[in-house]
């Protein structure tokens, strides 16, 4: 045999690789958020303990989304089923994305807005709304309030900045 016989490995991750990263990242974002809000919901009973001053800059606050970030377009009726099939499209619009990349980070970027759609999109649909409890508040001012499926998402676009400003890509040379 040759060595031209000898094939060389594709630049990359391999199939097995990204959807290894597509169940860890997504997967974990989507997990934590619904066993938090689970948590929340059944056995802290967040519901009946309204405010909860949890730390200096953090509330605990029960807060029904049933329309999209920052509660714009609140829906009623079946707009929140609406709202959650949209989401759950979208997540899997991403994992085609995902298993046709080979680059980790945008794998993992992507992942992370997978775990966001997915964890937001079961509440619109069995829940009739996204479970919001996280408020930070300085002095008497307060924010919107988040969960950590919106974490997820914050975290991707941090990571999205980070490989847009600072990780050299070769498709960006210039002349």
């Amino acid at each position: 045999m040759s060595d031209n016989s000898v094939t060389e490995k594709p630049f990359g991750i391999g199939l097995s690789q990204r959807i290894f990263l597509i169940i860890l990242v997504g997967g974990g974002w989507a997990f934590a958020d619904q066993y938090h809000k689970y948590y929340m919901l059944e056995i802290y009973n967040i519901a009946e303990k309204g405010v909860v001053e949890w730390l200096p800059y953090m509330n605990l606050v029960l807060v029904w989304n049933k329309g999209i970030s920052y509660g714009l377009f609140q829906q009623s009726g079946n707009g929140p089923l609406i709202l959650g099939i949209v989401s759950m499209v979208i997540a899997l619009i991403l994992v085609i994305v995902c298993l046709r990349s080979k680059d980790r980070i945008t794998i993992i970027i992507y992942s992370c807005f997978i775990g966001t759609a997915l964890g937001n999109g079961y509440d619109r649909i069995f829940r009739e709304g996204v479970v919001d409890v996280f408020q930070p508040v300085y002095g008497d001012y307060g924010w919107y309030v988040f969960n950590i499926a919106d974490v997820g998402m914050g975290v991707g676009v941090a990571l999205l900045l980070v490989d847009m400003l600072f990780l050299s890509h070769d498709d960006a040379k210039e002349d």
